[in-house]
C-alpha cells in the first residue's frame, strides 16, 4: 500500500509485488507497523498522531523526534501531518541478512512534558535477490566405473531472500545419465546431490555438459544457472565417506586466530591413488572461508578470524570429500560461539534539561536515558544507579526495557547547591562485571524564595550634634541568599513622624547602599535620640522583604556657655553683699550659682576667682561656687570688695561665664551707702564718658566705628543671653539663696543667717542694723527710684516695733514692721534720689 497524495491503490506488477499489512497494538506507549522492503524514500508507513491518541499540535509544541540509539535513521517522523515516512530506503537483506523477522525498533520523544514512546516496524521481504551461484561452472571427473546411485555433490544457490522469495527447487537437464536429488537439512536448506542413474561410458560420450537451475518461489519467479562439465575417467568405483553426518564444536568468542575447532574424518575404499582423500569447505556460504579454515590432508577445522558472539552465534560449515577419481561425500560442522561479557554497557542521553527552577514538584524528569549491551543472559542484565546518592536529591527509576529516567526526589533548594553534576553508572551481570558511566550536569534556577537578612536584630548609631546636614550616619547592611535579581536588595525609609515631623525631614538612607544620612543638623539640647525603621526589600518577583529598628542617638557637644542664675546681673540696680567686719574666717558671703543646658563632663562646672579687690580675704569654692573669707576681716579693709568669678565647664574646649559679686564690708548702713553711692556716681560718669569718647572716634575714624560694632554685638550678645537666662525652661532662682540648703552637702550653709533691710532716699545717715553673728546682708540699690520702699510679707504676719533710728527722720516718721521669723523692713525718704532697701532673711 502506498500513499499518494490523498489516493491509496494497490499496484501489481511482473518484478515486484509489494504487500503492506498495516497493524498496531497498544502495549504501554508501543505501536508495531509491517512495510515491505525498498519502498521509495516519503512513503507512508503509519498515522502516528492516530494510533498514539496525539495530536499534531502536541507533536510541534512538544519538539517530537525520532530516537533511533546511535543507529541509521530509516523512517522519519513528519510533524505537520502526523506521520512516519520513509527516510532513507531499506533492504531487508543488508539490515537483517538471514535474521527473521526482520524489524527497525526505534522510539518517538516527545518533550516538555518528556515522553517516549517505543515504535517497531517490521520489515517484510520482497522478491529483489535472484539465485545465484558461488562458480558459474562445476568440473568432475567420474570414472566410468562409478555405480549406479553414486552421488556427487553439487554447490547450492544462495539467494538472499527468505521465504517464498528464497530459494524453492533445482532442475538438472539433460537427465540421461544424472538426476537430482535434494535432502531437507535441519537448518532450512536442502542438499543438492547429483545421483548417476545410468551408467557412464567414456567411449560413448566422454564430455558431458549440463545445466543445473535454481528457481525462487517469488513472483515472478526468478533463477540463476550453473553448467557441469564431467570428464568421464576409468576405474574408480568408491566414494569418500564421513564417519559422522554432523560435527558439533563450541568456540568463545574473542579466540585468538589459529584456535582448533574440530576434525573431520572420511574414508574411500579404494586404494592408490583413487583413495586420497582432500577436505574442503563448500562455498556456499563465502564469509565462512574468511573464519574457518580445514586442512586438506588432516580434516582440521581451524579459526582464521574473529569472532563475535553479537554478530553471529553459531555457524554452519559444509565440508567435502573428495577423492583423487573425483568421488566426494559432505559432512557438516556446527559451531556454537560461546557468549563472554566482552561489552560494557553504554548508556544514550535520549533526552535531558540543562536546567530547572528550584521549586519543581518530586518526581520531575531531568533526563531520560537507553542502556545498550549487546551481550546475551548475565552478560546482558544492565542496572543502573546513581553515584554518591546520599549527597543529591535525585533517583532513577526504569521505564521500560532499557530505559531509565533520573527523577527529582524532593523540592530543590538553589541555596544548598545551585547546581549538580549527577553520575549515572550501569553495570551487567557478567563475571567479571563490566559498567561505564555519564555525567549529568543540571543548573538549578533561582526563585525568589529568600527575604533579605539585615546583619543585626536592631540598630543604634551615635551622631555629634551641630553636624553638617547629608553627613552619613553609618551603613546599613542586608543579605539576600538568593541569586541575580532576587538578591538586589535595596533599601527603603518606612513612613513615620517625629513629634508630628516626618522622619524623612530626620534622615535619608541610599536605597543601593544602604547609608543613612542626616538631613538636618541636630542639637542635642532640643533632641537626644529617636527611632525610626528601615525596610530592605529584593527585587524579586513578588518582592520579598523584612525590617529592622533603628535608633539614633545624639551626643552632645559643648556649645552652651555656662549661665549664672545668682547672683543676678542687672544693669539698673547694683547689689552688694554684706560682710560683718566682726566675720570670722571661712565666713559665707554668697554662693554663685550656675547651670550649663550640655550634659556629661560639658556641664561639669568649676568655679574660680578671676579677680578680687582683696584676694588675700576672699576665696571661691572649686566645685560649689561658695566665696568665704579666708582669713578674718579687719577695720582696715575697704568698704567696696569687688569680685570677678569666672565659671568653666569641662568640655573640650571648655567654655566659660563671668559674673561680678559686689560686696560691702561694713558694720553699718550708712557707712555701706555712702561709699555705695558713690560708686554709683562714678559708674555713671564714667559711662558717659565712654560714651562722648565713642562718638568723637566714631567721627576721627571708621576703624573705630567697626569697633564700636563689635562692642555693641558683644552687648547684644549679653543681652540675648540674659533675656534666654529668664525665658528659659531651665529651673530659675531669681534671688538666690533665700531659704537655699544645698542638698549634695557641698555647699550647706551651717548656719541661720540674718539680714535686715532698710530703704532711704536722700539720706547719707540711713542705718542697716545687722542682726546677731553669723547673718547675711544684702544691699540693692537702684538710682531711679526715689518713692518708698517696703517689704510686703504675705506668707507671716506683720508686728510693729520700733527699734530703729530710722523711724523718725526729718519730720518723715515711719513704722518698722517685723515680721514674724524676725525680719524688719525699715522705710523712710531721703534726698539722694537712690532706693535702698534693708532686708532681714533668714536663710538655710
Amino acid at each position: 500500500v502506498f500513499q499518494d497524495p490523498g489516493e491509496l491503490y494497490l499496484t501489481k506488477t511482473l518484478d515486484v509485488l509489494f504487500i503492506f499489512v498495516l497493524s498496531f497494538s497498544y502495549v504501554l506507549n508501543q505501536v508495531s507497523y509491517s512495510i515491505p522492503e525498498e519502498m521509495a524514500t516519503g512513503s507512508f508507513v503509519g498515522n502516528i498522531v492516530q494510533d498514539l491518541g496525539l495530536d499534531v499540535k502536541r507533536l510541534k509544541t512538544g519538539k517530537a523526534r525520532v530516537y533511533t540509539g546511535g543507529t541509521t535513521e530509516y523512517i522519519s517522523l513528519d510533524k505537520e501531518r502526523g506521520v512516519l515516512v520513509i527516510k532513507e530506503k531499506i533492504d531487508r537483506e543488508s539490515l537483517c541478512g538471514e535474521t527473521t523477522p526482520c524489524a527497525l525498533h526505534f522510539q518517538i520523544i516527545i518533550e516538555t512534558p518528556m515522553e517516549l514512546f517505543r515504535v517497531t516496524v517490521e520489515i517484510t521481504d520482497i522478491n529483489d535477490n535472484t539465485p545465484s551461484f558461488t562458480n558459474n561452472v562445476k568440473r568432475f571427473e567420474i570414472s566410468e566405473s562409478a555405480i549406479i546411485g553414486s552421488k556427487f555433490v553439487l554447490e547450492k544457490a544462495i539467494d538472499l531472500d527468505i521465504g517464498l522469495n528464497g530459494l524453492q527447487s533445482y532442475s538438472l537437464n539433460p537427465t540421461a545419465n544424472f538426476a537430482l536429488k535434494l535432502e531437507n537439512q535441519a537448518d532450512g536448506s536442502k542438499k543438492v546431490d547429483m545421483v548417476l542413474q545410468k551408467s557412464l561410458d567414456r567411449e560413448q560420450n566422454e564430455q558431458l555438459s549440463l545445466l543445473l537451475t535454481a528457481m525462487d518461489g517469488g513472483e515472478p519467479q526468478m533463477s540463476g544457472t550453473m553448467q557441469i562439465h564431467i570428464t568421464v575417467l576409468d576405474a574408480n568405483d568408491n566414494s569418500p565417506v564421513f564417519t559422522k553426518p554432523i560435527y558439533n564444536a563450541k568456540v568463545m568468542e574473542n579466540s585468538p586466530k589459529g584456535t582448533k575447532l574440530t576434525t573431520v574424518s572420511a574414508t574411500d575404499k579404494d586404494k592408490g591413488s583413487n583413495g586420497d582423500i582432500s577436505y574442503l569447505i563448500s562455498n556456499s556460504k563465502h564469509r565462512l572461508t574468511e573464519l574457518f579454515q580445514v586442512d586438506k590432508k588432516s580434516g582440521e577445522i581451524i579459526l582464521i578470524g574473529d569472532i563475535d558472539y553479537e554478530k553471529a552465534k553459531h555457524y554452519q560449515i559444509d565440508i567435502e570429500a573428495v577423492d583423487n577419481g573425483g568421488l566426494s561425500d559432505s559432512s557438516k560442522v556446527i559451531v556454537d560461539v560461546v557468549d563472554t561479557n566482552d561489552n560494557r554497557p553504554y548508556p544514550n542521553i535520549v533526552s535531558k534539561l540543562e536546567s530547572i527552577y528550584e521549586d519543581s514538584p518530586p518526581n520531575t524528569v531531568i533526563a531520560m536515558l537507553s542502556i545498550t549491551d549487546p551481550d546475551s543472559e548475565n552478560n546482558g542484565e544492565v542496572e543502573c544507579h546513581l553515584i554518591d546518592k546520599i549527597g543529591i536529591p535525585f533517583k532513577i527509576d526504569s521505564t521500560m526495557n532499557g530505559f531509565y529516567s533520573v527523577v527529582t526526589e524532593v523540592t530543590l533548594d538553589r541555596e544548598v547547591a545551585s547546581q549538580y553534576n549527577i553520575t549515572v553508572t550501569c553495570s551487567d551481570q557478567g563475571v567479571p562485571s563490566l559498567s561505564s558511566s555519564i555525567i549529568l550536569g543540571l543548573k538549578i534556577s533561582d526563585i525568589n524564595d529568600n527575604a533579605p537578612v539585615f546583619d543585626s536584630g536592631s540598630y543604634e548609631a551615635f551622631l555629634v550634634e551641630n553636624n553638617a546636614p547629608g553627613i552619613s550616619i553609618f551603613t546599613m547592611n542586608a543579605r539576600d541568599a538568593d541569586w541575580n535579581q532576587n538578591a538586589r536588595v535595596s533599601f527603603i525609609l518606612e513612613d513615620s513622624s517625629l513629634n508630628g515631623v516626618p522622619v524623612s525631614s530626620y534622615v535619608s538612607i541610599s536605597a543601593d547602599s544602604g547609608v543613612i544620612h542626616a538631613v538636618r543638623s541636630f542639637d542635642y539640647e532640643q533632641i537626644k535620640d529617636f527611632q525610626f525603621r528601615v525596610k530592605a526589600q529584593d527585587g524579586g518577583s513578588p518582592p520579598l522583604s523584612s525590617n529592622v529598628s533603628v535608633k539614633i542617638l545624639i551626643q552632645d557637644q559643648n556649645d552652651n556657655a555656662p549661665q549664672v542664675l545668682y547672683p543676678v546681673q542687672t544693669g539698673g540696680s547694683l547689689v552688694a553683699d554684706m560682710v560683718p567686719r566682726s566675720a570670722d574666717v571661712g565666713y559665707l558671703v554668697t554662693k554663685v550659682v550656675a547651670v550649663d543646658v550640655d550634659s556629661g563632663q560639658n556641664a561639669w562646672l568649676s568655679y574660680k576667682l578671676q579677680k578680687a579687690t582683696d584676694r588675700a580675704l576672699f576665696e571661691v569654692g572649686l566645685q560649689n561656687g561658695e566665696i568665704k573669707t579666708i582669713r578674718q576681716v579687719t577695720d582696715k579693709d575697704a568698704v567696696k570688695q569687688r569680685l570677678t568669678v569666672i565659671v568653666e565647664d569641662n568640655g573640650q574646649p571648655s567654655r566659660s561665664a563671668t559674673v561680678i559679686v559686689n560686696v560691702a564690708v561694713a558694720d553699718s548702713f550708712p557707712e555701706v551707702l555712702s561709699e555705695f553711692t558713690d560708686f554709683a556716681h562714678d559708674k555713671e560718669y564714667n559711662d558717659n564718658l565712654t560714651f562722648y569718647l565713642v562718638l568723637a572716634l566714631a567721627v576721627v575714624s571708621f576703624l573705630f566705628i567697626t569697633c564700636l560694632v563689635v562692642i555693641i554685638s558683644v552687648k547684644i550678645y549679653r543681652w540675648r543671653q540674659s533675656r534666654i537666662l529668664y525665658h528659659s525652661s531651665l529651673p530659675v532662682i531669681p534671688y538666690y539663696p533665700p531659704r537655699y540648703s544645698d542638698t549634695l552637702g557641698t555647699g550647706t550653709l551651717q548656719h541661720v543667717y540674718n539680714y535686715e533691710v532698710c530703704r532711704t532716699t536722700d539720706s547719707r545717715k540711713s542705718d542697716c542694723k545687722v542682726g546677731n553673728a553669723g547673718s547675711q546682708n544684702v544691699l540693692i540699690m537702684d538710682p531711679s527710684s526715689t518713692g518708698t520702699m517696703q517689704r510686703i510679707q504675705s506668707e507671716k504676719s506683720i508686728l510693729d516695733e520700733p527699734d530703729s533710728p530710722l523711724e523718725e527722720n526729718n519730720g518723715a516718721a515711719s513704722t518698722v514692721p517685723r515680721l514674724g521669723n524676725g525680719e524688719r523692713i525699715f522705710s523712710g525718704k531721703y534726698s539722694t534720689g537712690f532706693r535702698f532697701r534693708c532686708q532681714t532673711t533668714r536663710i538655710r
